[in-house]
């Protein structure tokens, strides 16, 4: 496993991380895909052999059921001190006043909720999951910052907004000596790379890791086109962000991967490990071999035409996530 800083600060995180939305109580109702406790238990294991150390889940995951999962499988299969603990806070959790948003109430009321769930004291990166247009930037920033050194959170991170929210953001924080975000969880892939315009510059003048979501399109880009797996055939993510314009890029990732007799989940994870803004792309791990196409996509290196190939396939489109 290969180690970086997130963002500018010293703390290290594996260059695969985690992701843990696909994890829940099955009684949640939720994702016919999700994976219960038990049949989770060989990820997370997997997970700590092959030194991922990044585990990114949410309070809304599973109804909260995320967090808790995450929570036991760091007692159970490694020690609270060898991994970061990623969650976030900002979408729908109940009806009441803080049941969303980033208001001051939601911030401090859902920190203290994750923390209880996840079983632990403080969270290692705490992010807001969507912009809230509700909300003053200034009373977010101020929240977040108070989460920080009340010492319930170690680093704030965003996801998924518009390059000029972001800045607008990180500019309260500096405007009044609060704490700015380290990271940026967006959606990038071959087949959504709209971030490259405005918002990967942005983080790289601004020191902030990307922290990749849906960096394999929900595995439309680790399979032959058209192929239907279980969670694809049941995920309206999925189905509603990638469609029949994202054929030729998935053809060209699966002539690679076949010229190159390795899964085409590597190949389209090495181009996006090849960006320099990105520190680690969030795998959503539904089975222990998926750890390792991602841990194996470490040491693929992609020749410049099989770059210049895979990238001349992609047509400008309107982002998606947020």
């Amino acid at each position: 496993m290969e180690y970086v800083p997130l963002g500018s600060t010293e703390l290290l995180v594996s260059r695969i991380a985690l992701g843990c939305m696909g994890f829940a109580d099955p009684a949640q109702g939720v994702n016919p895909w999700a994976l219960d406790e038990q049949t989770a238990a060989p990820i997370f294991r997997r997970a700590v052999e092959l030194g991922i150390t990044l585990w990114d889940t949410a309070n809304v995951y599973g109804g909260g059921t995320s967090e808790e999962i995450v929570g036991r499988a760091v007692k159970r299969y490694t020690r609270r001190e060898d991994v970061v603990i990623a969650t976030k806070v900002g979408l729908p959790m109940h009806d009441g006043p803080g049941g969303r948003g980033l208001s001051r109430k939601a911030i401090l009321g859902q920190v203290d909720a994750s923390l209880a769930r996840l079983g632990t004291d403080y969270i290692d990166l705490y992010q807001i999951h969507r912009f809230d247009p509700a909300t003053a930037v200034d009373e977010t920033m101020e929240a977040l910052h108070e989460v920080v050194t009340a010492g319930k959170v170690r680093y704030i991170g965003a996801s998924s907004m518009w390059a000029w929210q972001f800045a607008k953001m990180q500019h309260a924080a500096a405007q009044r000596g609060h704490t700015r975000f380290v990271s940026m969880q967006n959606q990038y892939s071959l087949v959504q790379r709209e971030d490259e315009r405005e918002m990967f510059p942005l983080l790289t003048d601004q020191g902030v890791s990307s922290l990749p979501w849906c960096p394999l399109a929900k595995g439309h880009l680790a399979r032959p086109y058209g192929d239907v797996t279980r969670r694809s055939a049941s995920d309206p993510i999925g189905q509603r962000f990638f469609g029949d314009v994202d054929h030729p890029i998935v053809d060209t990732v699966h002539r690679i991967a076949e010229s190159r007799d390795v899964p085409m989940a590597q190949v389209a994870l090495a181009w996006v490990l090849n960006n320099p803004a990105v520190a680690a792309p969030i795998i959503g791990a539904t089975s222990p071999v998926h750890l390792d196409d991602a841990v194996a996509a470490l040491a693929l290196q992609l020749g410049r035409v099989e770059i210049e190939d895979l990238e001349s396939r992609y047509t400008p489109r309107h982002p998606n996530g947020f």
